[in-house]
């Protein structure tokens, strides 16, 4: 483990996320030697602040020499990694990165500690280089296989239904600005405008994220079969997603009806579940003790709810995840990515 500090660049330190990170390494007491933060040529010079008394100015991304970086944390889209993540890793760096880019490849390890941390350690084990490249899976992804793996290490998962009911923040900040300003003129009789969002946001649901793909999928339903079955390692488990934008700003909330190897109980779910780090279980079998996205923005955990079984199918559990996008759902989880990096480094 790296006993002095390592050199972290931020890349996307402007964004939502990138300031999620800063303020997560600042609240864990990630050791950072050097931090440096890095977005587009439009955010240069402008000064983020952190901790009590930190800041650090945003320097361009394009150009810049990795050398002296030994982790970078990334949250800046598919483009902008697929350009500068190489150009980093060749220079000596560990990257962990936020965009879908990577996610896929096979020799990229997609990563969610709490369930597949193994991975992680024995990747970094067999590095004969310095360098690296880690992705970071979807942020509806890591809510869901995080709430699914301590049932799956008892009855093995086989297949999988999930809807989701995701936040605006999940298409970033500008996508939280429309809702917000379509809400605004809404309410003021004015024209609203779209540009973010292929159909009107402020009091509605939009049953598409991302693009359409030729099985009539859309590009985020995709995501989460392959990646769920990635970070498994199991190409069995059949994944049938529908992604829904809704109208809240903070926190992804989703509906699974999961389906197992074996008969389920669900007390020995809401056991295992309980169990298990960074789930947190919120259900009395009945009543209104449950979590909606707006009570999870800000926390850590991913909190399960409505769990029940299915009268018509023994083998067969219902639950409601939900989780703050922005934080387990990409910045915290890229942090603890770089906590299993460093125990790793000399």
């Amino acid at each position: 483990m790296a006993t002095q500090g390592v050199n972290v660049a931020l890349v996307g330190a402007s964004g939502s996320v990138g300031r999620e990170m800063l303020d997560i390494l600042v609240a864990r007491q990630f050791p950072m030697r050097q931090l440096v933060a890095l977005a587009s040529t439009r955010s240069v010079d402008t000064e983020l602040t952190y901790g009590e008394k930190g800041s650090v100015r945003i320097q361009a991304l394009e150009g810049y020499d990795f050398k002296d970086i030994d982790i970078v944390l990334a949250s800046a889209g598919s483009s902008v990694s697929q350009e500068f993540a190489p150009r980093a890793q060749s220079s000596g760096a560990i990257v962990i990165d936020n965009a879908s880019y990577f996610r896929m490849h096979e020799d990229v390890p997609l990563i969610v500690p709490e369930v597949n941390g193994a991975v992680l350690d024995t990747y970094m084990k067999n590095k004969s280089t310095r360098g690296g490249l880690i992705a970071n899976p979807n942020c509806s992804t890591i809510q869901m296989v995080l709430a699914l793996k301590p049932l799956h290490d008892v009855w093995r998962l086989r297949r999988l239904s999930v809807a989701t009911y995701q936040s605006t923040s999940g298409a970033g900040r500008a996508g939280m600005d429309e809702l917000f300003e379509q809400t605004q003129a809404i309410y003021q009789n004015k024209n609203m405008e779209r540009d973010k969002f292929p159909k009107q946001i402020a009091f509605n649901v939009i049953p598409q994220i991302d693009v359409f793909m030729d099985d009539g999928a859309t590009k985020e339903e995709w995501k989460m079969r392959v990646e769920t079955k990635k970070i498994f390692d199991d190409d069995s488990i059949d994944v049938f997603a529908t992604c829904v934008r809704v109208a809240s700003f903070i926190g992804h909330g989703e509906a699974l009806h999961a389906t197992f190897d074996k008969p389920v109980d669900v007390d020995v779910a809401r056991r295992a579940l309980m169990a298990c780090k960074g789930v947190r279980v919120v259900d009395s079998n009945g009543g209104q003790d449950y979590v909606t996205p707006v009570e999870c923005a800000g926390e850590d955990d991913v909190y399960v709810s409505r769990l029940r079984g299915v009268p018509f199918d023994d083998k067969s559990l219902g639950m409601w995840v939900v989780a703050d996008n922005l934080r387990k759902g990409a910045a915290l989880n890229a942090v603890q990515i770089a906590e299993y990096v460093l125990r790793h480094l000399p």
